[in-house]
């Protein structure tokens, strides 16, 4: 993959911290270092780029060829052009040479000043500042760019989105086929639990080239804690909170949607807490629009909890609505922009959670989640499956 032009140039970010170069040490699972170099790779590998713009990634001789195939990056060089396995000799430490490698490619490129990520290793940090040069850690301009997705990153949501869709329709699917006998679901002979459920939508997702972790089938009382996973047995009458956030194996783009379902016969209580989430999402919508800011969008989220008389985190409540009203997502599951109560303004391209909730722990929790791309004239919801309580 040839690069032609540097097309995330930093550079202005590297005169405002006074840097000659900025350097990532990482594998693909840091998404600044897939986005900076668009190369998937498990071994940690070093991205730098200089202040005049040049981009210079650092692999394995193993992985020399491959990325320079796969990584958007053009200039790509190995450890051992800098000596590596003589200065493995010398220090007897593999990390201690590394840095020693860095070093040499730095003053060979006449850089002093090295501007790092803040979760950037200590050690390496350490070691740099005692070879002579000067380590600043700066937020990173990677996040600041990912905040707007451009066309082809809303197509990978889209797609993301479109497995996590049908692993949740697998989920409620099984939920709504069971049968009921002694207040627990049964499929087949087996009872139905959280554990069979999330097995089942790991399934689905692979079947459709994604991946998940903690994925949260979370029924009864505990499903008022919002990060609650789920375990045992799914009872007849009690809400049931599914919330899926896959991640594509290939292209790395998360989606992430919650649906919260019921079998049998919901409560008063439990109708009303729906009814008032499902007000707050639309309430939410309905000045979800450029120019507007997050702060907006949230409140609109307490208002309408408010005025139905539940409780909300702008009241520092630890019951009813406890969390912010959603995030953004992307090569990360939570990533900025955030909507809550920070003032950002809402813009073009921001790919973002609306997901109220509310929590009593004497009646459980109800939570419903779609993610939607922001456009000119306000935004599209990529979630398509419709919401249904009693299922």
């Amino acid at each position: 993959m040839e690069q032609k032009k540097n097309t995330l140039d930093i550079t202005s970010s590297l005169s405002d911290n006074n840097c000659d170069a900025f350097l990532m040490i990482g594998n693909s699972n840091n998404a600044d270092i897939y986005y900076s170099t668009h190369f998937l790779a498990g071994d940690p590998f070093s991205y730098i780029q200089t202040k005049q713009g040049q981009e210079i990634l650092i692999v394995s001789t193993m992985e020399l060829n491959r990325a320079r195939m796969e990584s958007r990056v053009a200039d790509v060089h190995t450890m051992q052009e800098y000596g590596y396995l003589e200065k493995l000799k010398e220090r007897k430490d593999g990390e201690l040479a590394y840095c020693d490698c860095l070093a040499a490619l730095f003053q060979q490129k006449g850089v002093r000043h090295i501007m790092v990520p803040h979760d950037f290793p200590l050690f390496t940090a350490q070691t740099l500042k005692e070879l002579g040069f000067s380590v600043i850690p700066a937020k990173s301009p990677f996040k600041e760019m990912r905040k707007k997705k451009a066309s082809e990153d809303i197509e990978k949501i889209r797609a993301s989105q479109y497995a996590c869709e049908k692993a949740m329709e697998t989920a409620i699917g099984l939920i709504a086929d069971a049968r009921v006998e002694n207040g627990v679901l049964y499929s087949g002979e087996e009872a139905l639990t959280s554990e069979a459920i999330r097995a089942a939508i790991e399934h689905t997702l692979l079947d459709h080239g994604c991946e998940a972790e903690s994925t949260i089938v979370a029924c009864g009382l505990k499903s008022s804690n919002p990060h609650w996973e789920g375990e045992g047995e799914i009872t007849v009458n009690q809400p049931i909170v599914i919330d899926i956030f896959p991640r594509s194996k290939r292209s790395r783009y998360f989606a992430d949607m919650t649906r919260t379902v019921l079998k049998g016969e919901a409560s008063k209580e439990l109708k009303d807490m729906y009814e008032a989430v499902h007000a707050a999402q639309e309430a939410a919508f309905a000045v979800l629009k450029p120019g507007a800011l997050y702060s907006e969008v949230h409140n609109a989220v307490c208002d309408e909890f408010e005025k139905r008389g539940y409780d909300t985190i702008r009241n520092n409540s630890e019951v009813g609505f406890i969390h912010s009203t959603g995030h953004g997502v992307g090569l990360d599951i939570h990533e900025q922009p955030s909507v809550a109560m920070q003032d950002g303004e809402v813009e073009v391209g921001h790919v973002v959670t609306i997901e109220p909730g509310l929590y009593y722990p004497e009646l459980g929790g109800i939570r419903l989640e779609d993610m939607v791309v922001i456009t000119e004239d306000g935004f599209e919801n990529l979630t398509k499956m419709e919401k249904e309580f009693v299922v």
